[in-house]
């Protein structure tokens, strides 16, 4: 197994980068996707959460209301604490299970973590770091995903700098471009994840040069 990390801030692109590895046969764990299928009614972390912050964070249909959610904990760092306590724990334990089922195979295995740098909690062999210039990255978030462009940035003062992100990376996607260019980038990446192969990489071993496209 090449066990490699992903990771962008929030408006970067991470998401078509990831898929684009999938399609090119990475096996990818998507933090983000582990957290929706544990916070799915009739799961523990859901009940947890609710415990905590009460009925208001359900919709009507019983499913997790997200934006309810950030509505408390994007103000109040005591309950994004309390969130944290309550989830990291069980998205962990899963991401640990879903990396041990591919310990012994060959495959490429890409985490997709959003606060891999913050938190650090994996050794993968290298990080590839999708990199967006703030702004733009702000205004895909209002445009696309319904953000006011306060909120936006809220959420990207509580992640890691650009700098600090660029600091660990191994290689960098750069995505202020269009989709095309994107999809040569992905494929220099791509590439570039063979040559970590054909050495031999796993996790844990650190990348010897700082790549970038």
């Amino acid at each position: 197994m090449l066990l490699l990390g992903l990771t962008g801030g929030i408006g970067s692109g991470k998401s078509t980068v990831s898929a684009g590895l999938a399609e090119r046969g990475a096996v990818v764990i998507d933090a983000d996707g582990v957290v929706r299928e544990l916070q799915a009614p009739g799961g523990s972390v859901l009940a947890a959460m609710v415990d905590h912050f009460g009925d208001g964070i359900l919709a009507p249909d019983g499913s997790l209301d997200r934006q309810a959610v950030a509505d408390i904990v994007f103000t109040d760092a005591e309950q994004l604490k309390a969130l944290n306590a309550i989830v990291h724990p069980a998205v962990g334990a899963e991401i640990d299970a879903r990396i041990a089922a591919q310990r012994d195979t060959d495959e490429i295995v890409v985490l997709d973590i959003p606060l891999l740098v913050e938190n650090k909690p994996y050794s993968p062999a290298a990080i590839i770091v999708v990199d967006t210039d703030p702004e733009i990255a702000v205004d895909r978030l209002v445009q696309h995903r319904g953000f006011t462009a306060e909120d936006a940035r809220a959420r990207m003062a509580r992640q890691a700098t650009r700098e600090q992100r660029l600091a660990e990376a191994d290689f960098v996607i750069p995505n202020d471009g269009s989709p095309e260019e994107l999809a040569g980038h992905i494929e220099a990446c791509w590439n570039w994840i063979q040559q970590l192969r054909a050495e031999g990489r796993t996790e844990g071993d650190p990348a010897a040069n700082t790549a970038d496209t």
